[in-house]
């Protein structure tokens, strides 16, 4: 099995951190309390694009940076420097060892708002000190794959490739982007080192540049077939798509690659009104003697447009998808937020809650895990039941489960499976994760996506999936709120 690079060992990260966390990490230390044992989620409460479920990811990238945990010379001295941080604490640093529990939900599973994907327990100042790296490690694969998976439905089987590198937000969002989007479905990438990185196909063919190199757009396409017999893919747009650039191809289909007994991979249609080009082009290339030659579109395409294209009668066979996609442009913020949930005190734990003026923004105390549970007949995923840690359920006996928004809205399942979908991945620092491989990562994904409700996936209005508390869990979170409602 290929492993992934580990991409925590190219630059140390453990600074990459809001200086709010070291400086509470000082005052834990100073306090005392540096080592009390605290619960931390990260959870988000909005799924982008207002749609039916999101898909986590960046998993791998958080382990690497769990295990490469340390501060080297240069930070400490950076820190002592500020003249705000106490030299027993930086001593602690200076020998720091992650000694953290982590639970988490495996890459590519579908999630939902308001459940937790991760949950970190161990000492405060360490809990404390990894928020930024939890959020922007799985907010930002978590929001490309949410996205790209969208993208691959609209596709209806036809084969997306992932061509954002460019327009991505930085060189790690480009690489990293083009991982996410691999486990959420698409085929390839335009992303060379993300080819010899994390092993996705690397694909790509010429840029108008190629063909203008050239006295005659023939020439260009004789050339670039003479070089790439077995994978020649010829861009068609560049002068006028159906007067010149489909009867060139031909042509040079005809001149160079039948007398060496090969087949064309492709022609890309980058620009100008797709379906109706598509269309006229499909019928060239069938009169032509080439109706297996796939024809490629690109040009600013999101799952609307796909959606639309297919629904016009384009006649395309796969879609290169770039800044849409690699920024998710229509909603580039995955919020994800980082809570405390529990604080350890003589032995026992003490579950907290953030409470605000604003609903959504109010916490599901405690210590939890996940329930997913699926119905026994068909497989699908019917809900989702958020209970304490120690909590257990019986699947072969009816479970009642409630809104907690809307208590009176009740539902009593039967005939189902109940799978905890949160996994330790951590114990005492040290990773207990049999880590998949990517392509293991990507199959799950298309296998845990398919279960969902056809409902669930609708683009607009989609059924709101059911992320329900148990009722032990209900009960706390009541009663935090209610001693709390003197402030």
């Amino acid at each position: 099995m290929m492993m992934e690079t580990n991409w925590a060992e190219k630059k140390n990260l453990t600074m990459l951190m809001d200086f709010y966390e070291l400086t509470m990490a000082n005052g834990y230390f100073k306090l005392g309390n540096g080592n009390q044992t605290a619960v931390f989620d990260m959870f988000f409460r909005k799924i982008p694009d207002r749609a039916g479920f999101a898909i986590c990811a960046g998993l791998e990238q958080l382990i690497d940076y769990f295990e490469n945990l340390h501060f080297t010379n240069e930070d400490i001295e950076y820190l002592r420097s500020r003249g705000m941080f106490d030299e027993a604490f930086l001593d602690y640093l200076a020998h720091f060892k992650f000694e953290c529990d982590v639970w988490a939900v495996p890459e590519g599973t579908p999630i939902f708002p308001n459940e937790p994907v991760l949950i970190v327990k161990g000492p405060i100042v360490q809990a404390q000190m990894v928020e930024t790296m939890v959020l922007l490690t799985i907010n930002h694969q978590s929001l490309i794959a949410t996205k790209s998976n969208r993208i691959v439905r609209a596709a209806q089987g036809r084969s997306i490739m992932e061509f954002g590198s460019r327009r991505a937000q930085s060189y790690d969002a480009a690489i990293l982007g083009a991982r996410a989007a691999y486990i959420a479905g698409c085929d390839a990438t335009a992303c060379a080192i993300a080819d010899r990185d994390y092993h996705i196909p690397a694909v790509g063919t010429m840029a108008h540049s190629w063909v203008q190199m050239f006295d005659s757009e023939y020439e260009s396409f004789q050339k670039y077939a003479e070089l790439y017999p077995d994978n020649c893919v010829l861009l068609v747009d560049t002068y006028n798509v159906l007067k010149s650039g489909v009867p060139n191809a031909i042509r040079v289909f005809d001149e160079v690659l039948a007398p060496l007994g090969r087949r064309p991979k492709g022609v890309r249609i980058d620009s100008g009104d797709i379906a109706y080009l598509s269309k006229k082009a499909r019928k060239l290339l069938d009169d032509g003697g080439y109706s297996d030659c796939p024809i490629v579109a690109s040009n600013s395409l999101d799952e609307y447009l796909i959606r639309d294209l297919l629904l016009q009668g384009a006649k395309i066979d796969s879609f290169g998808v770039g800044e849409n996609l690699i920024t998710s442009k229509s909603d580039p913020v995955f919020g994800g937020v980082y809570k405390l949930a529990a604080v350890e005190e003589n032995g026992r734990l003490i579950p907290k809650i953030k409470i605000s003026e604003t609903v959504e923004k109010i916490t599901n105390p405690d210590f939890k895990t996940i329930y997913r549970f699926y119905n026994k007949t068909d497989g699908e995923a019917v809900a989702d039941y958020v209970a304490l840690f120690d909590e257990t359920v019986d699947p072969d006996q009816p479970v009642t489960i409630f809104d907690p928004d809307a208590t009176w809205k009740k539902k009593t399942l039967t005939n189902i499976t109940a799978k905890k979908i949160l996994v330790q991945v951590f114990q005492k620092g040290k990773c207990i994760y049999d880590r998949p491989a990517l392509e293991e990562i990507r199959a799950y994904c298309k296998e845990q996506v398919d279960l969902m409700w056809d409902e669930v996936k609708r683009f607009e209005n989609p059924h709101k999936f059911y992320v329900d508390l148990s009722p032990r869990l209900w009960k706390i979170k009541q009663r935090l709120l209610e001693s709390h409602s003197q402030f």
